[in-house]
């Protein structure tokens, strides 16, 4: 139902044995993680813009949330996006990365946003990719593979697809980075839009305990 990254302080990604975290009941997962139920979100709109947060509930529009208020957790929802929690030593932060987010920079931004936070300032130190549609399926048209560099493009029997989990990597390249490997699209137990058009949504969680 849950998959915590080792060595972070507070972050969580949930599966689809959770339910629907974009509007199911999220008292159980809190319950499990030992967080509050009310977390902060954001409308999400593939973008880069960053928001702090300072108490629970709906902001935005943005794409990211950052904070260092203890027992805030911060949350955002994907079905194919990549979904990143990043940490300093005093505050955390979360990201929704879909292929617009990755080229607007909004990972990089999220990282710049966290270093300059709060009272102690500090690099991203901890970095960490949730379930996320993989490049064996993320099939791109041209005017959208040209938008990333060559290296995370592969062609292969008439298909072109790209590999968001490495770009979204290189926007912070000092932080020690963790992934779940998993595909949305082609494995079980995960949620995809681009499977079956679902409304339904994953949870990346990120927290300061």
């Amino acid at each position: 139902m849950l998959i915590r990254p080792p060595g972070f302080r507070g972050a969580a990604f949930t599966t689809a044995a959770a339910g629907d975290m974009s509007s199911g009941d999220r008292e159980k997962v809190s319950g499990t993680l030992g967080i509050r139920a009310e977390w902060a979100s954001v409308r999400q709109v593939h973008g880069a813009d960053v928001i702090t947060a300072t108490g629970p509930g709906r902001t935005g529009p943005g794409d990211a949330l950052v904070t260092c208020a203890k027992g805030l957790p911060l949350a955002v929802m994907t079905a194919d996006c990549v979904g990143v929690v990043l940490e300093t030593e005093h505050a955390v932060g979360v990201a929704h990365a879909g292929w617009r987010g990755v080229v607007a920079g909004v990972v990089a931004a999220t990282a710049r946003r966290l270093e300059g936070l709060g009272g102690q300032p500090g690099p991203v130190v901890r970095a960490a990719t949730g379930p996320l549609i993989g490049p064996c399926c993320f099939e791109v048209g041209p005017e959208v593979a040209g938008l990333f560099h060559d290296r995370h493009v592969k062609s292969t029997g008439g298909m072109t697809t790209v590999d968001l989990a490495a770009a979204v990597r290189e926007q912070v390249p000092q932080a020690e980075w963790w992934s779940v490997e998993a595909c949305t699209r082609c494995e079980d137990g995960w949620f995809s839009f681009r499977a079956d058009r679902t409304e339904h949504r994953l949870a990346t969680l990120g927290w300061m305990p």
